[in-house]
């Protein structure tokens, strides 16, 4: 990550890191942090930055027993750079890293075996052989009574790809809890305006549309017309990367621990704001009493 605010990565500059991150990565360890059995389906490569996120998971307690380390493909990286407005501007190796090989393998069937719910990451789906591991993983989950979260996470041009927005529609036909955040609302349901947008996922059988809002807080939406609006905390922030996903694992998590819609976006909201208050994707990320600490300290807006 820059130290310096600008445009891009056209000149020598300095960087900090390097951070454990991915998305993915991010909200599994948020999950574990937080009490949640967990497990990731990924792919890194046998170098320091692959070695560096093994470290993170395990430490925090995720099973990377379905991670496969590639021999001949790198990790996958991201160099991050923050401009006046806000903005960022990145530098990806993903497609043609270890990050862009996912596939089945015995230790992927032996994780979906135990899982009694498979969280999705809609970025997933650029990812040559994921759609078939997701949707292997879906079937299995389902068929034991288990339950299915999307959090869309993907661009609306990348959604205009034939293959990849067929396989994104699937799974938004069998989730039980969308996360979206913003604009992802609206590519996810086709529609473009919110109340038209949560209808429409509704409609689709989506029991629960958690909408992440950034510094307006964040909404709820269930099949029976509720809607809890939760407002931000008060925070100074220093990195927002990863907060959306700390949100939609405290929720998450929160919610399969049997707390209520309520509790559980207050608790998703604090992991979120939270976590921007430190440099670093992984950073922030909350065990229960930092939540319950940072909640009872921490005014909203």
């Amino acid at each position: 990550m820059a130290t310096t605010i600008g445009s891009g990565f056209l000149e020598a500059q300095p960087l900090t890191g390097p951070y454990p991150s991915g998305a993915p990565a991010i909200f599994i360890d948020q999950v574990a942090r937080l009490g949640g059995k967990a497990g990731i389906v990924a792919s890194v490569g046998n170098d320091d930055f692959g070695q560096l996120n093994l470290d993170r998971l395990r430490r925090d307690g995720v099973d990377v027993s379905a991670v496969s380390v590639s021999g001949d493909l790198p990790t996958g990286s991201a160099f991050v750079r923050y401009r006046a407005d806000g903005g960022r501007d990145f530098v990806f190796n993903i497609k043609h890293s270890a990050a862009g090989r996912i596939e089945m393998t015995p230790a992927v069937e032996d994780l979906i075996k135990a899982a009694g719910h498979i969280h999705v990451m809609g970025s997933a789906f650029v990812i040559p052989g994921a759609a078939d591991v997701i949707e292997a993983a879906i079937h299995a989950v389902r068929s034991r009574g288990g339950s299915v979260s999307l959090d869309p996470n993907v661009r609306k041009e990348l959604l205009d790809s034939g293959n990849i927005s067929q396989h994104f529609s699937s799974v938004l036909k069998v989730a039980d809890l969308v996360l979206p955040s913003g604009e992802e609302l609206f590519a996810a349901a086709g529609q473009s305006d919110e109340p038209s947008a949560v209808a429409s996922l509704l409609d689709m059988g989506v029991s629960e549309v958690v909408l992440k809002r950034g510094r307006d807080g964040a909404s709820f939406f269930g099949r029976d017309d509720t809607r809890i609006d939760c407002k931000a905390f008060v925070v100074e922030e220093v990195d927002p990367t990863g907060a959306g996903d700390c949100f939609g694992a405290a929720y998450l998590t929160s919610r399969r621990f049997g707390l209520s819609p309520e509790e559980s976006l207050l608790r998703a909201s604090a992991a979120g704001a939270r976590n921007v208050t430190r440099q670093g994707p992984m950073e922030g990320l909350s065990t229960p009493s930092e939540l319950a600490a940072f909640i009872a300290a921490t005014p909203r807006r």
